[in-house]
């Protein structure tokens, strides 16, 4: 349980031994383009990312994170696949945790280099293992990929870098069948202390990756195992963490920032609704400071006002205008072009009240 794994400090953010659960993304430029790398960086760190990582395939890219790290204020973690000297360059210029799959690394020497490296600078190592990369004995042994082997596998990995002398480790073993997922979680949770890196890897389009991911991390979640994650999708990192805030504040994991409710739209809906709510829901991202404030956008006269009366602030559409409906205000209708200003407004009203307090 993520109350009791061991706390690992990956730059300024702590996880593990009951800390918040930290959210993660993955750049998909190139990190030789610092410029664009930083740029999008910047952008998932107002969305709300925590920690980001960022692939490290060539001697060009390990160089660029002591650039990239001047402009950000987030952890920087390296994802290293093959090239030992890869990870020992990017520990060299900066990065905060190095990610690596020790089984393709190389020998037994290349893998010790990296951990001397990380040892000397006290940098976090994350085992990673998924399912495409379990070793050959592992899936006969088990008659193909299967949770046990995955725990195996990352057990077996771990004991080696432990075996070395280091123990500044995170564990994250991935697969895309979420049952499969679930289950190794909740094996391993309970062989070992290291914090957990929870994700349901190759999850799919925002679409069908958002279903996966949610189903997956909120069953895992729920029952206390845990302590960073990374929704992976096809598609804008930026989603991936509004989707990890999301499946956070729903298991009662993150508090902050703004909940927007929305009906599903019917016959009886004459406003744009399903695009005002998703521009409602871009903007709330921006009023993280407004711990347990309501938005409603609903779409008609029938169940919107006392929905709306429900919230902190809503909206209920009609034809071609709105209701904008405050708690302990008259409502007053709005005409549908300013249904999102008022919203807008109401929230830093809403923001300038706390203040006051």
């Amino acid at each position: 349980m993520r109350e009791y794994t061991k706390v690992i400090k990956i730059g300024n953010v702590a996880i593990g031994g009951g800390n918040p659960v930290a959210i993660q993304s993955m750049c998909n430029t190139r990190t030789e383009d610092v410029e664009a790398t930083v740029s999008q960086i910047l952008k998932l760190e107002k969305a709300g990312c925590q920690i980001i990582r960022v692939a490290v395939p060539t001697m060009e890219a390990a160089e660029a994170i002591s650039a990239i790290k001047n402009r950000i204020h987030i952890p920087l973690v390296a994802d290293i696949h093959f090239d030992y000297r890869l990870a020992i360059a990017a520990m060299e210029h900066g990065a905060d945790k190095i990610r690596i799959n020790p089984g393709n690394i190389g020998s037994e020497e290349r893998v010790r280099a990296v951990v001397e490296k990380a040892r000397e600078k006290n940098i976090p190592i994350r085992v990673g293992v998924n399912s495409g990369s379990l070793e050959k004995e592992l899936l006969e042994k088990y008659g193909g990929v299967t949770a046990e082997g995955l725990v195996e596998s990352a057990l077996m990995k771990v004991k080696m870098i432990e075996d070395m002398g280091y123990d500044n480790l995170v564990i994250s073993i991935k697969s895309s069948d979420v049952l499969m997922c679930v289950k190794a979680h909740e094996l391993i949770s309970e062989r070992t202390v290291y914090p957990l890196h929870v994700g349901i890897t190759e999850a799919g389009t925002v679409n069908a990756g958002n279903i996966k991911s949610a189903v997956g991390l909120g069953i895992i979640l729920y029952q206390g195992i845990g302590d960073t994650i990374r929704v992976s999708l096809t598609g804008d990192p930026v989603e991936e963490v509004k989707s990890a805030k999301l499946i956070l504040r729903t298991l009662g994991l993150r508090k902050g920032g703004v909940e927007v409710v929305s009906c599903p739209t019917c016959g009886r809906t004459r406003i744009d609704l399903i695009s005002l709510a998703s521009q409602v829901e871009t903007m709330a991202a921006e009023y993280d400071d407004l711990d347990g404030v309501k938005v409603a956008v609903m779409g008609c006269v029938v169940n919107g006002p006392g929905e709306a009366r429900e919230a902190d602030i809503g909206v209920a559409g009609g034809i071609g205008e709105g209701l904008f409906i405050k708690k302990g205000e008259k409502p007053r209708k709005v005409p549908e072009g300013e249904l999102l200003t008022v919203l807008k407004d109401g929230l830093e009203e809403l923001r300038r009240e706390r203040v006051k307090r």
